[in-house]
């Protein structure tokens, strides 16, 4: 035996000759099985094809809407901003990049101040996004809130 004479045991599979008798293995229904509509000549069913009965599409129920258009914005606390300012992690003037480099938003999210939680010290923060709530906490200790557009 020599490498030019080896062979992978199925690189010559016969095809298989259905409807060519008994003998053959293949005969009578040539393995479509009795009767039915995967039986017949010309079959082509659609995956998603339920034989009749009511689709699984059609049976759930459909609410709500969805805006294509709507704005996200990552949640800023007032408490957490007086937190870092507290602890020397964020400057009184705050920017947008300030709060990345501090690790309290992503990059590219905007960023929405919210009022929950107290502030005690002036700052002014640059924001996309604020609450009345927060913004009457920035202003009622001294600091102001930069929407940036």
């Amino acid at each position: 035996m020599k490498l030019h004479n080896l062979e992978a045991p199925a690189s010559h599979k016969k095809r298989k000759r259905v409807g060519r008798g008994q003998g053959s293995g293949m005969g009578e229904q040539s393995g479509r099985g009795h009767n039915g509509q995967k039986s017949r000549s010309g079959s082509k069913l659609k995956s998603w094809f339920e034989g009749g009965q009511m689709p699984l599409q059609r049976r759930i129920p459909k609410f709500g809407f969805t805006n294509r258009f709507r704005k996200e914005y990552q949640a800023l606390n007032v408490q957490k901003v007086s937190d870092f300012v507290e602890a020397g992690r964020l400057e009184d003037n705050i920017s947008r990049e300030d709060l990345v480099n501090a690790g309290l938003v992503d990059t590219n999210e905007r960023v929405k101040l919210l009022g929950t939680g107290e502030i005690d010290k002036k700052v002014t923060i640059e924001v996309d996004a604020c609450s009345n709530s927060a913004k009457e906490k920035v202003e009622a200790a001294g600091g102001t809130v930069t929407i940036k557009k």
